[in-house]
């Protein structure tokens, strides 16, 4: 038997996704900014996605929806985007729990001289809106709050935090990723200027991800070339993957009412059976959480010879998927950064993992994982601990 529990790495891509795929790579292969009839196919193509997208999260203007490589480049365009912008460094806020793909150019931008806040988070991730009004500045040109944190579920007062950004006139940027596709995001009412997503989170292909850029926002694009996106993302368009990222937004859309209940069930029943097992410690919040989204952490881990890795490794050997911590870090054996800023030990955050469900995620495999899991955990608990547990 196996269990793919995953799905805040990737998802599998949607057959009805593949098919779109098919359908243009055999008929409407043409350059989307030709002038022929070849290109102007293609082009309709690119456009009825960025449509369908747009939808996804109700952004009125379909035009605002920029396609990229996927959420790391939607990152990188809206950080930098704005950074380009100045000719002298500013300031800049963002999260101390955020992806590696905001943390990582926001550190390149202070090694330019920039001034960072980076915001403290409570013990389960939460950013407090006070501190973002007591950290803004004269000179604050962007805030970047991760709306759903891809290691822990949190999910931030985006809200709240936008409000308060756009209150001192200054721009605010979300990283989507984890949270568009999952629960409804209405871009008419949002207080947000800039949003990041990535197609192969919601059954899309890899490879292709967008920013929303909201009508009067500018942005300084990353590359110099033939101006396509609208001038922000130079590039032959990549029609294929865009079609199928379109069409599985569409589905995540329809499905969403039905799905969200569905995959917050199951997660409830995880946490109920994992909360049971010794030594097994509950990340992040548990009511402002990803649907999907289910970690642990493990207090006696070692990072030796027992740590998130070990437990991936374990599972894996019995079928079944899961990830330490977040996947991007998987291949090395560091503590979590996300653990340690909510003020868990080294220890504990070698100890991460996490657990994702996804649309073929049943009862049965939420049972059989936690069955599974617990047995593992017995069997690598140290001897001394299994005296002080009973």
């Amino acid at each position: 038997m196996q269990v793919y529990l995953d799905y805040s790495a990737t998802t599998p891509t949607r057959p009805e996704a593949i098919t779109i795929m098919q359908q243009v790579l055999t008929h409407q292969w043409g350059n989307p900014s030709s002038l022929h009839e070849w290109g102007q196919r293609a082009a309709t193509v690119v456009e009825n996605a960025r449509m369908q997208v747009a939808n996804l999260i109700n952004a009125p203007d379909p035009e605002s929806i920029i396609f990229t490589s996927g959420g790391t480049e939607a990152n990188n365009l809206a950080i930098m985007g704005v950074a380009r912008l100045y000719t002298k460094p500013q300031h800049m806020i963002i999260s101390s729990v955020e992806h590696s793909a905001i943390a990582e150019p926001v550190q390149l931008l202070e090694f330019w001289g920039w001034e960072v806040t980076r915001l403290k988070v409570d013990g389960y991730g939460r950013v407090n809106p006070i501190d973002l009004k007591a950290a803004l500045q004269d000179n604050t040109v962007l805030v970047s709050v991760i709306f759903g944190q891809s290691e822990v579920g949190t999910i931030q007062p985006i809200e709240d935090l936008g409000n308060i950004a756009h209150s001192h006139g200054v721009l605010f940027h979300t990283d989507a990723v984890q949270v568009a596709g999952r629960l409804p995001i209405d871009m008419t009412v949002l207080p947000v200027d800039l949003l990041s997503i990535s197609s192969h989170k919601i059954y899309g292909p890899q490879g292709v991800g967008a920013l929303y850029v909201r009508q009067g926002v500018d942005l300084v694009p990353l590359l110099g070339g033939g101006g396509q996106e609208k001038q922000l993302r130079s590039g032959t368009q990549a029609v294929p993957i865009i079609a199928g990222f379109g069409v599985a937004a569409q589905w995540a859309m329809q499905e969403m009412p039905k799905e969200t209940p569905r995959l917050i069930k199951l997660r409830d029943r995880l946490f109920a059976q994992l909360t049971e097992i010794p030594g097994l410690i509950p990340t992040g919040s548990r009511h402002n959480r990803l649907p999907h989204h289910v970690s642990f952490c493990l207090e006696y881990a070692d990072g030796e010879k027992l740590s998130g890795k070990t437990i991936v490794r374990q599972l894996n050997l019995a079928g079944i998927g899961i990830s330490a911590g977040a996947a991007c870090h998987s291949g090395k054996l560091s503590p979590s950064p996300i653990l340690l800023a909510m003020g868990y030990s080294e220890n504990a955050a070698l100890g991460a993992i996490r657990i994702t469900l996804g649309r073929d995620t049943t009862e049965a495999d939420v049972d059989w994982v936690a069955m599974v899991l617990r047995q593992v955990l017995e069997r690598l608990r140290p001897v001394e601990l299994i005296m002080n547990y009973h």
